[in-house]
């Protein structure tokens, strides 16, 4: 089984920055993509961010393209997501993923996290 634990959300300011971090226990994930993704209230889940975890191919979505930047600590097991220039928008329960590929799709991923939640005021 598989553990993805995210961590580093809360109520920010517009303009602000955070760090999200996902650490992964149980089987090994070396050669899983990590992903974001993202759900605001009554909205469907939606694509942030995703990271190959051997060649470090990234994709982001256009919504967050240039605000955030994904990364992964493979020593750590974790994956992060920083958030810059934050937006009311991007208010939402942002989830970690797992899968074997970076497609940006919630059904092509097997493990998730329980979702941390940002809220970001104007």
């Amino acid at each position: 089984q598989v553990q993805l634990v995210e961590s580093g959300g809360g109520l920010m300011q517009a303009g602000g920055s955070l760090r999200l971090s996902c650490s992964a226990s149980g089987r090994t994930l070396s050669t899983s993509t990590r992903a974001w993704f993202r759900q605001a209230p009554g909205k469907e889940r939606e694509f942030v961010a995703a990271i190959s975890w051997i060649e470090s191919y990234t994709n982001y979505a256009d919504s967050v393209k240039g605000r955030c930047t994904i990364s992964r600590d493979n020593v750590k097991n974790t994956v992060y997501l920083q958030m810059n220039g934050l937006k009311p928008d991007d208010t939402a329960v942002y989830f970690c993923a797992a899968g074997p590929t970076i497609l940006p799709v919630a059904r092509a991923y097997n493990f998730w996290g329980q979702g941390t939640q940002v809220t970001v005021s104007s």
